[in-house]
């Protein structure tokens, strides 16, 4: 399972990476990857990346860092429908939040999720992050953030 590494969006992994699926009733749940690659065009604060498994793409994530604060968001992560279920998805959490503390220098880390999203909000609770008892102004996802000890 250390096998999981991140890779920046190129011309040798875009279409596959834009090929992701999700099953079909998780679709409300995220934004495609299309969508998270138009808006890193528009926000050169978001960090686009293929997620792998030893050289095959699994899935996609986008994290950022905001404002004076250094505000640090995991915004995105998609496991590709035909890898979920095999712990990938945590791991590469795990990862995520490691390479973006160092990277920004921080200990708090922010994500949201859609109240309907139990299995992301299972996930996220048994990694470490706490419901901020928030809902964003924008979209009325649940807002969490992990502290690093």
């Amino acid at each position: 399972m250390n096998n999981v590494h991140f890779k920046n969006i190129d011309d040798t992994n875009e279409y596959k990476v834009r090929n992701i699926k999700l099953k079909p009733a998780q679709e409300k749940f995220i934004e495609t990857v299309d969508e998270s690659l138009k808006e890193a065009e528009t926000f050169h604060e978001w960090h686009p990346v293929a997620i792998y498994y030893d050289d095959e793409i699994i899935g996609f994530a986008m994290y950022g860092c905001f404002g004076l604060n250094k505000d640090t968001w995991i915004d995105r992560i998609i496991i590709d429908e035909k890898h979920q279920g095999k712990g990938y998805g945590k791991l590469a959490m795990m990862k995520l939040i490691d390479m973006v503390s160092k990277e920004y220098g921080v200990n708090v880390i922010y994500l949201s999720i859609t109240e309907e999203n139990r299995t992301a909000y299972n996930l996220y609770k048994n990694i470490g992050f706490e419901f901020m008892n928030e809902k964003d102004p924008n979209n009325g996802e649940l807002l969490f953030k992990y502290t690093i000890k």
